[in-house]
This record gives structure tokens, C-alpha cells and sequence, in this order.
């Protein structure tokens, strides 16, 4: 009979342990670029979806939380991974858990001076911050936690690429804006000053413009001027209230 020393069976069980952590990190690793790297990007620092470099999730705050809204995902923006068995849904979940404890990015820029810039160029007759502006344009409260500076940059150097799925310019009658919902009888839409209107589809002429974003390209601002508005953005980490 072979007896074995507490020390040994100890440095075993551990040994065994991380190997299994290390497996689990390395299916989890696979599974998110598989699955979740096209939308977060491929070390989870956003892109067309939020970034995952945070300690804790704002919809997923723990394990079980973010297990179920990987699977259920977020109608319409993501879809639900049907596909994962529940082994898979917590390596995924425990690796996203891990990209928390990733340094965030380092943004080049004067965050001082963008705001300034910001202020200038009237972004704020387009989006919000702390409740500041118009509704028209997506709400930039948070959109440091949200999104990172190369997404950033592309929306405002590019916004008609990274315009979301089913994103629709509309002209209802006399009225222009964004397509908000729309069924099999009418369609709601927000105007540029961010009021709300919904129209009958059978008695009203409706035109649809497909893959243009309201948001023009800003293509001349200095490198200095657009790495400060960047920073500026990329500081927005939600109110302090």
C-alpha cells in the first residue's frame, strides 16, 4: 500500500486544480472568439457591442446572471447562444468574467480639451450626456464603458459603418428620422429634435433609406483635435449622481 505525505497529496490536488482553471480559460478563450469576438472585439474591448474590460457587467453582475444572458442574449442587438450546453455557457461566462481584470486601454488625447471640442462642433444638438442635449443621436452618458477608442474614431471619421443592424433613415409624409418600430400596420420613428411620431403604413408614403447614418463624417478636424474628442468620449464612464 502506497501512503502518500499530506504535502504531496496537497501539491497534487493544486496542481490538478490549475490544470483544470487553465483548460477551462482555454475552452472559455475559444468559445468567446468563436462566438462573441465579432461583436466585443477579440480581447473583449468592444466594437459593434460594449466592452467587456470592466470588474462587473452592468446586466450580468455575476456568474449566473451572465450564464443566462449569454444564453437568452438582449433582443434585437444579441442573440442568444441556443447553440452553447450549459458546460460551454460557464467557460465563456468565466472567461468574459476574466477580460474584467484586463487594464483598460490607453487613450491618447486631452480629455480637458475634447470637451471643449465636443462643445464646439454641437454634438450636443444630436446626443446626450447626463441628460444634456438632444435624443436624436445615441446617448453618450456611459459610452466609455461601452465602446473603445478605435470604435470610437471610426464613428466619427465613418459612421456608416458601424451603423447597427435594421438601422433605417425614414421620411413619413413630412416628417424624417429614425426607424424606432415598426409592424405590419404602422411605424414609429424619432425626428431629429428627438420627439416621437408613429404613422399608419396604409395612408402614409413612406421612403427608406438603408445603411446612411443622420451623423455626418468628420473627416477634417486636426489629429489633435480628434485624439481629444476621443479621450473626451472614451472618459464618459456614467454619471456620477
Amino acid at each position: 500500500m502506497i501512503h502518500f505525505k499530506p504535502t504531496m497529496w496537497l501539491r497534487s490536488l493544486t496542481l490538478a486544480l490549475i490544470s483544470w482553471q487553465i483548460l477551462n480559460a482555454q475552452s472559455g478563450r475559444r468559445l468567446f472568439e468563436a462566438q462573441c469576438a465579432l461583436c466585443h472585439g477579440q480581447t473583449g474591448g468592444g466594437g459593434k457591442g460594449p466592452s467587456l474590460l470592466k470588474p462587473k457587467l452592468n446586466k450580468a453582475p455575476d456568474q449566473a446572471a451572465l450564464e443566462k444572458l449569454i444564453a437568452d442574449g438582449i433582443e434585437p442587438e444579441m442573440p442568444g447562444a441556443w447553440t452553447l450546453s450549459p458546460k460551454e455557457l460557464t467557460q465563456v461566462a468565466e472567461y468574459v468574467r476574466s477580460l474584467g481584470s484586463i487594464p483598460p486601454e490607453s487613450v491618447p488625447g486631452d480629455a480637458t480639451a475634447g470637451k471643449e471640442i465636443y462643445r464646439k462642433s454641437a454634438c450636443a444638438s444630436c446626443h446626450i450626456i447626463d441628460g444634456t442635449g438632444s435624443g436624436f443621436g445615441p446617448e453618450l452618458t456611459n459610452i466609455g464603458i461601452r465602446r473603445n477608442s478605435a470604435h470610437l474614431r471610426q464613428s466619427i471619421l465613418k459612421p456608416d459603418d458601424i451603423l447597427p443592424d435594421g438601422f433605417m433613415l425614414i421620411e413619413a409624409g413630412q416628417t424624417k428620422g429614425i426607424r424606432l418600430a415598426e409592424d405590419l400596420f404602422n411605424i414609429q420613428l424619432m425626428d431629429a429634435s428627438g420627439r416621437l411620431h408613429s404613422f399608419s403604413k396604409a395612408s402614409t408614403t413612406i421612403n427608406r433609406t438603408r445603411n446612411k447614418s443622420p451623423m455626418p463624417a468628420y473627416t477634417k478636424f486636426p489629429a489633435t483635435d480628434l485624439d481629444n474628442l476621443i479621450a473626451y468620449l472614451a472618459s464618459l464612464k456614467g454619471s456620477a449622481k
